[in-house]
This record gives C-alpha cells, structure tokens and sequence, in this order.
C-alpha cells in the first residue's frame, strides 16, 4: 500500500467549539517507508505501556508485594499515560514536532532505567508513572502521519500506525515473558526495552514535519484551555471517547489478570506463558489492519458494532470454556485483539473526519477518556480476581461492555 500525497490543502472554515485552531501547512507527503517506520516507532514506544503486564507475578515475588499490590505497577503505567496524554500530546498541534519528540523519548528511556534499578514496590510505581507520562510519542504520530497522509489517505494512514499500537501493544507481552523466561529477572525486560527507546530518538525525528500547524505563539495555557470547548461542541468526539473507555476497561482487565489466571491451578504456567499470548494472537493483530479501509467504506459505526461483537464473544468463550481450556483462551484472546483494534481505529477515524488543524487535541481528549477507562479496568480487574477468581473477573469485564453497547444504541445516527 502506498501514502504518497504532496498537495496545499485548502484550510476549512472554523467549526463551533474549535478555539484557537491554527492555519495548516503544505503536507509533506507520507510515503510508505515512513509510514513503516513510525508503525514500528508507535509500536516500540506503545510497548512501554504493556510489556509489565505478563510480568507482574514476577515482580510480586521479587519484590516480596502481594498480586493485587504488584498491580499497582500495571494501574500506574494508565494513569500516568493518561497524565501524557492530557499535558503532553495538544503540543502536537503547535509545538516544533522534531524536538518534542526528541525530549520525550529521552525522558521515556531514563524512566525505564530507573524502573529497571527499583529497590521496591514504591520506586517502581513513580519510576512507572514517570516514564508512561512521557511515552506518549504513539499519540503523536497517529495524528501527526494523518495530517502528512492527506484527507484521501488519511484512513489508511490510521491503520498503518494503528496496527503497529495493536503488534507493539501484544508483542510486547510476548518480548517481556520470554526475556525474564531467559534472564530470571524482570528487570532486564526494563533493560531492553531502555535500548530499543533510546535508539528511536535517533531516527524518528528525522522523519517528520518541523510543524503540522501554524501556531507556536499560542501559549501552553490556552492550549489546554480550549479542549472541553472541543468536547462539548462535537458529539462524534463525546461518543468516540466514551466508546474507547468502556472497552478498553474490559480490554485492560484481561491482559492484567491474565498471568495470574495461567500461574493459577488450573494451567500452573510460568510468565513466559503470559507473554506468549502476545505471539498467539499475532494473526488477530494483522487482521485488524482492515478497520481503517472498513470505517471509510461503511463507516465507523458499523466497524464499532462488528468489533464488539468480537469482543462479547472472546469474553463469553474465555469465561465458560476458558477457565480450564488453553485452546479456548487463545482463541478468546485473539477475539479479542482484534475487536479491540479495530474498536479504537474506527473511534480515531471518526474524531480525525472533524477538523485537521485540532487533531492532536482531539486524539487527546479520545485518548485520555480511553486510557482512564484502561486504568479503571485495570485496577477493576484485579481486584475482582483477587475476591472472585477468573471469572469474577470476565463478569466485570461483560459490565463494561454492556455500557458500551448502551452507548451504540444512542448514537447509530452519527454515522
């Protein structure tokens, strides 16, 4: 597939609610090896978020910590995403990209190294806060590669770099779990994962735009200040933001109890088990590259529906026959990725059709609404497996998604 567009697009009239919206520049074109390589960078730095996940029992025994205290560190990494999310990523829409993305990514990989050295539980989580605060280079890119696209590629563009967030998101599962299998040291999947980080800032700067916009006078304060206007003035943001959180609530449950479910009598495997689930539902990944092309033909809706349906029954396969079946849960798991996928293409595509020159905010406020809702889940998730076992833990995760087809239902005229 190939982005390639060089045009000067003719700049829209203001919409309602988009205060401080800034004059867009030439495209400078998006070809597919750059697209390729800021997949592979979103991917990368996306792992960040992910990759302690199939860890936490092994950190709970390192560390001396109970399972419900060891997933702190999984709550931690939302939130403090969440906290980038909100400060971090509106620069993106007036800020010099090149030097932003450069600070952040050095940030990133001195907060991996401090994670890695962590004498306890405590330094951990802050280390954690801190370096998830910063990785949030995955959200730039996404609206960043859809503004060089292009309005005719623009889709495309989302799905190239969404299915590299879905491959980084559960590939890093499988990197983690079998770099502790090898090393006996959760620690050195901190190490590894500072490497790959830090050799990023010295080719992701390069590939993009000085700008995307026209508007680097506009002070941080009032950047900030413009977002709940946007909010308030789009429904298609309110439902996308909304849509994102309560899947991925159930999304971010799994993965987060999921080591604790295979350590558990009925499967008694290891971590690298966890993160081999990563690997297994690799083909649900690939496939998801799809829902870009799909919401542009049928529009995002009807992807949002197909996608939860996928959802609902992972859940059901992996809450019946999936409390003592390995085959089950593979085949739940892969359900899964790829309604999850596809889930949060369509909501991107959907809030990116608005206005180009307020991406980055937009894809902010969808972002945080999301990734609130994952540190929801999260902590939800663990805290019904510890009283409830596994599937306590699946009927939660049904609670979050019978919320979200409740909000389907209420907005099938948006689309």
């Amino acid at each position: 597939m190939a982005i390639c567009l060089v045009h000067r697009p003719q700049i829209p009239s203001p919409q309602r609610g988009t205060a401080l919206t800034v004059e867009a520049p030439a495209r400078p074109g998006l070809s597919r090896g750059t697209a390729l390589t800021l997949a592979v960078a979103g991917a990368l730095t996306v792992a960040n978020i992910y990759f302690p996940q199939p860890l936490l029992d092994a950190i709970a025994s390192g560390l001396g910590v109970s399972d419900s205290a060891a997933g702190l560190v999984a709550t931690a990494a939302q939130i403090g995403y969440a906290f980038g999310i909100s400060l971090v990523v509106p620069l993106a829409d007036v800020a010099r990209l090149r030097r932003l993305v450069t600070v952040l990514l050095a940030l990133t990989t001195a907060g991996l190294l401090v994670a890695a050295a962590a004498p306890n539980l405590a330094t951990l989580t802050v280390a954690t806060v801190a370096l998830s605060t910063t990785t949030v280079v995955p959200q730039i890119l996404m609206p960043t590669a859809a503004s060089m696209a292009g309005p005719a590629h623009s889709g495309r563009a989302v799905g190239m770099i969404g299915i590299g967030l879905t491959l980084g998101s559960t590939l890093s599962r499988t990197l983690s779990g079998a770099v502790v299998g090898l090393s006996g040291d959760w620690r050195t999947a901190y190490l590894v994962a500072a490497a790959l980080t830090g050799a990023l800032a010295l080719v992701v700067p390069r590939l993009l735009p000085e700008r995307t916009g026209r508007g680097g006078d506009v002070s941080y304060r009032k950047l900030i200040g413009s977002m709940p206007g946007l909010l308030v003035a789009h429904a298609e943001l309110r439902l996308s933001a909304y849509l994102g959180g309560t899947v991925f609530a159930a999304f971010s449950a799994f993965w987060a109890t999921l080591a604790f479910h295979l350590a558990g009598p009925a499967f008694g495997k290891g971590v690298a088990w966890a993160g081999l689930f990563g690997l297994f539902s690799l083909p649900a990944a690939l496939l998801s590259y799809s829902a870009g092309r799909l919401s542009d033909q049928r529009g995002p809706l009807y992807v949002n529906t197909l996608a939860l349906g996928c959802v609902g029954v992972a859940f059901l396969l992996m809450g019946t026959v999936g409390t003592t079946s390995m085959a089950a849960l593979v085949i739940g798991c892969n359900l899964l990725v790829y309604g999850g996928s596809c889930w949060q293409i369509a909501n991107q595509v959907r809030i990116f059709r608005l206005d180009e020159r307020i991406r980055a905010r937009l894809n902010t406020l969808f972002m945080l609404a999301s990734f609130a809702g994952g540190a929801v889940g999260t902590l939800t998730g663990t805290l019904l497996y510890e009283a409830y076992g596994w599937t306590g833990m699946v009927l939660g995760c049904g609670g979050f998604l019978a919320l979200a087809a409740a909000g389907l239902l209420r907005a099938r005229h948006l689309d």
